[in-house]
């Protein structure tokens, strides 16, 4: 793991929180996605060298929105950037962390991604993300 790529923070409202964000860092988010198979839209943020992705539900049974039902906003997720992928959920597999998608998948920003469960990292979900060359 190389750094920490983004910090992610489930909101009910990206319209609302966007405002918020702008507000607070100075500046509007650079992009806004909506990743349908994950049933989220987002918005990105830059503060200096690091960044924030805002997530918002698309529909009900998206892992957002569950998040949202059982723990109300706040940060859902840290995200490491990684040079391999693959290799990186082999190693952490070997290591006993449970991996929720051993498939990396498309996710927002132009990265392939892969999720740790949160069980076995002291109750934060880990994400991992290698940027799509």
């Amino acid at each position: 793991m190389k750094k920490i790529e983004h910090i992610g923070i489930a909101v009910n409202s990206l319209e609302i929180s966007n405002l918020l964000f702008e507000k607070l860092f100075g500046n509007p988010p650079y992009k806004q996605e909506e990743v349908e198979s994950e049933g989220v839209k987002t918005s990105f943020f830059m503060n200096g060298p690091n960044k924030i992705e805002l997530l918002e539900a698309t529909n009900s049974e998206s892992p957002i929105a569950k998040f949202l039902e059982k723990k109300g906003e706040g940060i859902h997720h840290i995200a490491f950037d990684v040079e391999n992928i693959v290799a990186e959920i082999e190693r952490l597999k070997k290591e006993g962390f449970i991996v929720l998608n051993e498939t990396p998948k498309k996710g927002a920003d132009n990265k392939l991604v892969a999720f740790l469960h949160p069980k076995g990292t002291n109750g934060v979900l880990i994400e991992l993300c290698q940027e799509i060359k």
